[in-house]
């Protein structure tokens, strides 16, 4: 898709016109196989350790990937199927007015999400050269935000099907394999057996760590739309976004394990440096980060578009790339699990609710013409669901186990959402 964008339609809540669809399963599947792969989300398989055991940090990885990617992919069908943007959507079962909430909260945490992928990669590029001087970080910002912003002044499509599907998608796979073997060969040293019985020294049990693996899937929930509405058909959409993020999750989450269990460090771009040719591989992989921080730039100009259409999705791409760089040039890289934790509590049931209304054969296109100012019974179960999701773990000390907070949220708000669609 161009972005440069007719000033007299919004594009993000006009459903995308049938030749201008031009993704397959293919496309579906390597775009979000490599947003799936990131240096970040190595960083936060690495938090599940050493709180727990091995066995269980796997079980939770392959389940909250398994998982978080069909949620994925159910939104990706819902906007291949209807050819409308995440906003379109929010528009369709929020009304038209309040749809603007969640879609400024979307901008915002478009705008975290991309200051993180550039905090991600000047750490990377200072530790691949060895910068030393003060004003290193800064130029290593400004380096990568350009090069956002020359990705966003191109077209998304051809971005996705040329560079991403036919260069950058192989080499990071080869990055990913080099490192996978190079840590499964320190792990075979230091005894496979030994690793995998390792037990885990409490602080947070599965069902928590599998609300911290679907945190990173989730958070691409606000996106998934804004790509899958130029897919061809809505089943190559859902299978190819659910297998490709889903593959990309659980090897990044467990190469980041791996690499805490073999070479323990308070800095895991440092680990990965240190393993045989971790530098070349390393540094295909924070190339491949780019797509990432693109992804969140681009999704943030669709989604500010829609609210002011007059200004097309390319001016709304630089100014949210602008808005990344300037944070991640102060923004410190801490505290992420909370971050992520939070962007759930509000995505979890808002997406849940959207699920619930829209999926099964739901004319969204329909509902989104007939859509009213503000629909409260979506906006009542959102708000629910919220308080859902953060009242959930207080069942651990009635139940005398922990629950997690996505999947009860979820269910929650999916369950009502449909049953009151059924009645109306």
């Amino acid at each position: 898709m161009a972005f440069a964008s007719n000033k007299s339609v919004n594009d993000a809540t006009t459903p995308l016109s049938a030749e201008r669809r031009a993704f397959g399963f293919h496309d579906h599947a390597s775009l979000w196989f490599s947003l799936g792969v990131g240096l970040l989300v190595m960083q936060v398989g690495a938090y599940l350790m050493p709180a727990l055991g091995t066995r269980e940090a796997l079980i939770a990885i392959v389940a909250g990937s398994i998982l978080g990617a069909f949620l994925l992919g159910s939104v990706a069908k819902l906007g291949a199927d209807s050819g409308l943007a995440s906003a379109g959507l929010m528009h369709a079962v929020y009304g038209r007015r309040f749809a603007v909430l969640p879609i400024v909260l979307n901008i915002v945490q478009l705008i975290g999400w991309g200051s993180f992928e550039l905090v991600v990669m000047r750490d990377a590029s200072v530790a691949i050269t060895g910068a030393s001087a003060a004003w290193a970080p800064w130029l290593a910002t400004l380096f990568w935000g350009a090069i956002v912003a020359l990705l966003i002044s191109g077209s998304m499509v051809t971005l996705v099907r040329k560079l991403i599907a036919r260069v950058a998608l192989p080499l990071v796979v080869l990055s990913l394999l080099w490192l996978s073997w190079q840590f499964l060969s320190m792990a075979q040293a230091q005894g496979l057996v030994a690793l995998w019985n390792r037990p885990g020294e409490g602080g947070m049990g599965v069902l928590s760590a599998l609300d911290l693996v679907i945190a990173m899937p989730i958070s691409w929930l606000p996106l998934v739309a804004d790509y899958a509405r130029h897919g061809r058909d809505g089943k190559s959409a859902l299978r190819g976004t659910w297998l490709g993020y889903a593959l990309a999750n659980m090897w990044c989450y467990g190469l980041g394990v791996l690499v805490v269990l073999t070479l323990p460090s308070a800095n895991l771009v440092n680990a990965l440096l240190l393993a045989q040719g971790g530098l070349i591989a390393l540094s295909l992989i924070l190339i491949d980060e780019v797509d990432n921080a693109y992804g969140d730039a681009y999704s943030g100009a669709v989604s500010s578009h829609s609210l002011q259409p007059k200004k097309s999705i390319r001016f709304w791409g630089f100014v949210i790339t602008a808005a990344c760089t300037a944070c991640a040039l102060v923004l410190p890289m801490h505290a992420l699990e909370p971050f992520l934790l939070m962007l759930s509590s509000v995505f979890v049931p808002l997406f849940g609710v959207i699920l619930g209304r829209l999926a099964f054969s739901a004319n969204t296109v329909q509902l989104l013409a007939n859509a009213r100012a503000v629909h409260v019974g979506p906006l009542l179960i959102w708000l629910a669901g919220i308080a859902v999701y953060h009242g959930a773990p207080l069942l651990t000390s009635v139940l005398g186990f922990q629950t997690g907070s996505a999947l009860p949220a979820l269910a929650f708000s999916f369950v009502l959402a449909y049953l009151s669609r059924a009645k109306a």
